[in-house]
């Protein structure tokens, strides 16, 4: 059966609005759009009712192994309840009930001893399912020939170009629910200033609903990198903030604003400067792409930043006498956090666990997900570089020869492989997924942890950290095929 309308989790908003425009217009528009909702969804269901939770419904969830504070409870030690999308404390709902004499949930969901764990949080996702954030900007044909210079025809047509794009961007927000994923960062590599000004046309900040998992603020990764630490980005458009952080508004213009992170080297001239601007913002400077020492590292570091980006991935080798940025995670107090891609390919299983012993608290698994995550082997576009899928191993071809250009791995994999490779606990793997990157982006107040007045974005995971449901905003939006769970 459909489920029954009901309040979002604040709505997703279209790249325009038009006041004018007729209010059943807009839904049917709307509905046409819009992804299949849970309900709709081949073997996802209304599985007895869980596909019709809505944020306005109290929902007691029992039988769970809740992680919370560190640890997780057993099934019968206490339940979890969800109201108008957040964790709601049940002491005071009980007064609250009483006074509205009416005690009993709207819901009552069996999670069937599985652990309820915080949603993930994906900090550097280049894309997937066939969309690149980088290159699609020039994927949807931008040209306005014939259009004219005046009149509503050229502005209808940019409209167009903005929805498709926007479209794009909810597509991997949708695709990245069946991995545990309830919030990301789209992230942009090294691309030219006209790029970063088309971005800013259509890019924004989204709350996740039952559709989708919500759009932070954005990742982005250059062009203020090393010319001998570039990777899979395009050389020719890398280049140093010589203005300082005047050369970061130059090149990112109006995009700023919903930016959260920015990657770049240290050690360029003017980047200590672009850090301390950055910070005064509110956006996260990490150090990436980088032939920093040690002492240029710990430079940037005063200067500001807090976060290494893919910790030993396109930055200077360790070396005993100069452990450069790497050297970082051996400080002895006042670490920076660093980002690590556990899929087996970017770092040894070795080196993630040196790591994680060195830092056990600053690990952020991330995905650096390009938009071939999701489908098979053959050729894509990561921004202007051409990359190969081959097996499990995303390449591309530079003038040094073949490097790794990001992975295809998605979220739940990083999170099982990484409690595998570091030997940790299921609750230090999923809180590097979850409230490490909350801690670190500055919103551990909503997202990160199952703790009362926090979002309801939460996972519903087996003893293999293999998901089993993702919820966004107390709404299911996402539940597997292999099980079934009971909804009263």
């Amino acid at each position: 059966p459909q489920p029954a309308a009901g309040p979002t989790t604040g709505g997703w908003p279209d790249a325009h609005s038009d006041p004018m425009a007729s209010e059943g217009k807009a839904r049917h528009a709307r509905a046409q759009k819009r992804p299949p909702s849970l309900a709709e969804l081949p073997g996802e269901g209304d599985q007895e009712g869980v596909g019709g939770i809505r944020r306005h419904h109290v929902v007691q969830y029992r039988n769970a192994r809740i992680m919370k504070g560190g640890k997780i409870s057993k099934p019968d030690e206490c339940y979890l309840w969800t109201y108008g999308g957040k964790i709601i404390d049940p002491e005071k709902r009980f007064w609250e009930a009483a006074r509205l004499k009416r005690f009993a949930a709207d819901k009552i969901v069996d999670c069937q001893g599985l652990i309820l764990a915080p949603g993930y949080i994906d900090v550097q996702l280049n894309g997937a399912f066939g969309v690149d954030f980088t290159s699609m900007v020039d994927s949807c044909p931008s040209s306005l020939e014939g259009y004219g210079t005046r009149g509503g025809r050229k502005r209808q047509k940019e409209r167009k170009l903005e929805d498709d794009r926007w479209r794009n961007v909810k597509k991997v927000a949708h695709g990245v629910l069946r991995h545990g994923v309830t919030a990301f960062c789209p992230t942009v590599i090294t691309s030219a200033p006209e790029t970063y000004s088309e971005l800013s046309g259509f890019m924004r900040r989204a709350p996740g609903d039952r559709e989708h998992a919500a759009i932070l603020g954005m990742h982005l990764e250059g062009p203020f990198i090393s010319r001998e630490k570039y990777g899979a980005h395009p050389k020719n458009l890398v280049r140093e903030p010589t203005k300082g952080y005047r050369s970061a508004e130059e090149v990112y213009g109006s995009l700023l604003p919903v930016v959260d992170m920015v990657t770049l080297a240290p050690e360029l001239k003017g980047a200590k400067e672009v850090i301390s601007g950055l910070v005064t913002k509110g956006i996260v400077a990490s150090c990436g792409h980088t032939m920093a020492s040690l002492s240029e590292a710990e430079e940037g570091y005063a200067a500001g930043s807090r976060m290494i980006t893919h910790m030993f991935n396109a930055m200077a080798p360790f070396h005993h006498r100069d452990p450069g940025l790497i050297g970082m995670i051996g400080k002895p107090t006042d670490k920076p956090y660093y980002g690590i891609i556990s899929d087996g390919i970017h770092a040894h299983p070795n080196s993630v666990r040196i790591a994680y012993h060195s830092h056990p608290k600053g690990t952020v698994l991330v995905t650096d997900a390009m938009g071939a995550m999701g489908l098979g082997e053959g050729q894509y576009n990561l921004g202007d570089t051409n990359v190969r899928i081959n097996g499990d191993r995303a390449t591309t071809k530079t003038e040094k020869g073949e490097v790794l250009a990001g992975s295809i791995a998605t979220m739940c994999d990083c999170v099982r492989n990484f409690r595998q490779f570091a030997g940790c606990s299921i609750v230090e793997a999923v809180e590097a997924a979850s409230l490490a990157p909350a801690l670190l982006l500055g919103i551990e107040s909503k997202k990160g942890s199952l703790k009362y007045g926090r979002d309801a974005d939460m996972v519903i995971l087996d003893n293999d950290l293999n998901v089993m449901a993702t919820i966004v905003g107390g709404e299911w939006a996402h539940v597997s095929k292999v099980i079934r769970f009971e909804c009263q």
